[in-house]
């Protein structure tokens, strides 16, 4: 491959197709179905889904297919096929549902609103995950342009990622064959520590979701006549949160949700933070005066992607600071987000903090712990030597610094449900999700010279997969 070239090329298309495409996507608010569950009435998945095809039916690759595939009562999702003229079989994963808006959005940006500056595009669902299908298509058109042959590639795009990948097994199910057999998954839905070279996801922790409930009363009464003969129920449930966590260290109590971290990993984690430094920490937008939980950079990364955390992400029963009277409330529930190690069964991870938490209730109080997902996280098989060596050479190639690798901490469903179905296929698991993009919050943003970079290197490498050399 002329990379100089290829880089020119994929610079211009994304000037000219891609920017202006990936605009008007971020202005439909396709919100995923937890977050919206009149998402088919309400259209805008579809809405979506044809910007995207619209761009993509434009492209001149020999032998494209693509289509909206669509199960009954299901979010639809976006497949393309484009025959190989080498051996072997890629599958491309992305997704184009979103988060919902989330509050906190500085001056002149908003979810629904691209807005570039200083490089960067604003908005919500850009960079996780809308840029997905564009890299992954452009970076076959680039092989083409120069007559480089590429194997078999499917891509898969689907619409409930941010939903746990609810629909995706039906879909994985119903796709069969035309999935193919793939030697190789491309994921472009990950993070990257930096946005000066090109890097490796190599593990993703699970996730278990659930709602914690506590009921006393039936009813709310006066806080003067009913505090000291009944338990107040967020007193009950900040006990009972003791038991999964030290409130002092964050650390979780129970030994069943704790593995072992890798010697390997551990030595990923520090490689990665001699690279970073402070910025591990610094990424973060800390509140005047505080602190992150330790200042060794290599802890914290450890932290992040091997160890299990908790999160209290929402609460019912807490009436809004205007409204809140002098009463003892008669139930609370919150909702729970454990991050699992990656390596962790998380159905024995749910059954466990379930029995934790329902176990001997004070009070006789009415506990119940409703799992809403347990998802699986995922640690990498070793790379192929080849594969590895593609990572390095594309890195250097369209950032002229090394790669690196490391952990995520957050969840990807259908790399576990691949690695599953294909116990020997290799994985590239990459993305542009770095320092202050802050997919899921507020000030979203696809940093544009980053994710052109990661498009070279993914062409790099379906280059390199054809020849395993």
């Amino acid at each position: 491959m002329d990379t100089a070239a290829a880089a020119r090329e994929i610079d211009r298309h994304w000037r000219e197709t891609i920017e202006p495409s990936l605009e008007a996507y971020i202005r439909v608010p396709n919100k995923s179905p937890m977050f919206d569950a009149a998402w088919e009435a309400h259209g805008h998945m579809d809405r979506a889904a044809q910007i995207l095809l619209e761009w993509c039916r434009a492209r001149p690759i020999r032998g494209l297919k693509v289509e909206l595939v669509r199960l009954p009562g299901r979010t639809p999702v976006i497949f393309a096929e484009v025959p190989g003229t080498a051996p072997g079989e890629v599958l491309l994963y992305g997704h184009f549902d979103k988060q919902p808006e989330f509050t906190g959005w500085a001056p002149g940006l908003d979810p629904w609103t691209p807005v570039v500056r200083d490089g960067r595009l604003y908005g919500r669902g850009g960079a996780d995950d809308g840029y997905a299908l564009f890299a992954s298509l452009l970076a076959i058109e680039t092989l083409q342009a120069q007559g480089i042959a590429h194997a078999r590639c499917a891509i898969l795009i689907e619409g409930s990622e941010e939903s746990g990948s609810i629909d995706l097994p039906a879909y994985v199910e119903h796709l069969g064959a035309r999935l193919g057999n793939p030697d190789l998954v491309i994921c472009l839905d990950a993070e990257c520590g930096n946005y000066e070279q090109f890097w490796l996801t190599t593990s993703l922790r699970g996730n278990l979701v659930g709602t914690l409930s506590v009921e006393v009363l039936t009813e709310g009464v006066h806080s003067g006549m009913g505090t000291g003969i009944a338990a107040a129920p967020f007193r009950i449930a900040r006990g009972l949160l003791d038991r999964l966590e030290n409130v002092h260290t964050g650390d979780l109590a129970l030994e069943e949700l704790h593995v072992r971290t890798p010697a390997h990993r551990i030595a990923e984690a520090r490689a990665a933070a001699a690279a970073l430094g402070a910025s591990v920490a610094g990424k973060m937008p800390w509140a005047a005066g505080v602190r992150p939980v330790s200042d060794d950079p290599t802890e914290l990364l450890l932290n992040s992607t091997w160890k299990p955390t908790l999160t209290i992400t929402g609460a019912d029963g807490l009436p809004a600071l205007a409204n809140a009277g002098n009463v003892l409330l008669p139930r609370v529930a919150l909702k729970l987000s454990l991050r699992l190690p990656p390596t962790l069964d998380a159905d024995l991870a749910a059954a466990r903090v379930k029995a934790a938490l329902e176990r001997d209730p004070p009070y006789g109080a009415r506990v119940r712990f409703e799992v809403g997902s347990s998802l699986a996280g995922w640690d990498a098989p070793a790379l192929a030597p080849w594969l590895e060596r593609a990572i390095g050479d594309a890195s250097q190639a369209y950032f002229g610094r090394p790669a690196l690798a490391m952990g995520t901490g957050g969840s990807i469903p259908f790399i576990g449900m691949l690695a599953a179905r294909y116990p020997a296929t290799q994985f590239l698991v990459t993305g542009v999700l770095g320092p202050q993009s802050n997919a899921h919050g507020p000030n979203e943003f696809l940093h544009l010279d980053c994710v052109r970079r990661v498009n070279g290197c993914v062409a790099l490498v379906l280059e390199r997969h054809a020849t395993r050399g």
